[in-house]
């Protein structure tokens, strides 16, 4: 593989998760005073600057959800006076970061994501065979001992970034409430987004990085909650004994809701599975109370630029 000679940095995709808002901002303001990144070009993107602007998760429909054939087509599609404000900016981002598919689009698009849940820090991927975001997890899993990575391959999850770039991952860090920020939580994205730009920059520098392994927690199905049959309202609660279990096994019989009227839901699957995104607050309106992971160990080779 070629040098990963441009790296995005893309926060407020949803104008409410703050953080990576913040370090986009940051890292701007450095580029600004003239602080220079040693053979790697880093290029900050305010992904959705009308949902940053209102403090809200997006303005028209969620740019981080549009799917792979609603997005290609976006793209190119005619704009008119009715086209979502987020399929507009689907095209700006297409142009600044790509074009798609083309030699000018960026090497690697890192976007930045907040979550209410008690999921700590997690690299995204979209593939068990993109080595290079499975090492850079590795890299960070090594140095911060609290990094998770896990793979999501049904396409209504995968965010805008995905159809730029050469490689795409998304870091999700909580919990954090949306519209607000947290010190200990920018602390510990800004310090992984640092690890994962020296792990760039020895890689261009042309370090051998050895083959190994990374545990991955590939996505199976979510989970809704209870809900009345009528009016469609939820009629529980994530059980106290689940809430903030992200990445624990969920066995069969485990409590799981808490109804309204004291009743105890339990899990009835027919396998220990690992929860994570457990209440996660903007899931609320996509019928999601959390999602279920199976975990897995997945072999990375050895790696090394090639200077083309």
């Amino acid at each position: 593989r070629v040098t990963l000679s441009c790296v995005a940095l893309c926060g407020g995709t949803h104008g409410n998760e703050l953080s990576g808002i913040y370090l986009v901002q940051e890292t701007l303001k450095n580029k600004r005073k003239g602080e220079a990144m040693e053979a790697v070009t880093v290029v900050t993107v305010i992904s959705n600057p009308r949902a940053v602007q209102q403090r809200v998760r997006y303005t028209e429909t969620d740019l981080n959800l549009t799917r792979i054939s609603t997005f290609s087509l976006s793209l190119s599609a005619p704009v008119s006076e009715r086209t979502p404000y987020e399929i507009i900016r689907s095209q700006e981002l297409n142009s600044l970061l790509g074009p798609k598919g083309s030699g000018q689009a960026v090497d690697l698009i890192c976007d930045l994501h907040n979550t209410t849940a008690n999921m700590g820090l997690c690299l995204i991927t979209y593939a068990d065979s993109d080595w290079i975001c499975l090492h850079i997890c590795k890299h960070l899993h090594h140095l911060l001992i609290c990094c998770f990575v896990f793979l999501v391959f049904h396409s209504v999850y995968n965010p805008y970034s995905k159809y730029l770039s050469v490689c795409h991952g998304a870091m999700e860090i909580g919990p954090q409430p949306h519209g607000v920020i947290r010190s200990n939580i920018f602390t510990a994205m800004q310090e992984a987004v640092h690890l994962m730009l020296d792990w760039v920059r020895l890689f261009n520098s042309g370090t051998q990085f050895d083959e190994g392994s990374v545990d991955v927690y590939t996505m199976v199905k979510n989970i809704d909650y209870p809900r009345d049959p009528y009016t469609h309202n939820i009629t529980a609660a994530v059980h106290p004994e689940l809430q903030d279990r992200d990445f624990c096994l969920l066995y069969p019989g485990d409590p799981i809701f808490l109804s309204f009227s004291g009743e105890i839901l339990r899990y009835k699957g027919k396998e220990p599975l690992y929860p994570f995104f457990i209440n996660e607050c903007a899931y609320y309106e996509k019928g999601v109370a959390l999602l279920l992971a199976r975990k897995s160990k997945v072999k990375i080779p050895a790696i090394q630029c090639s200077r083309a």
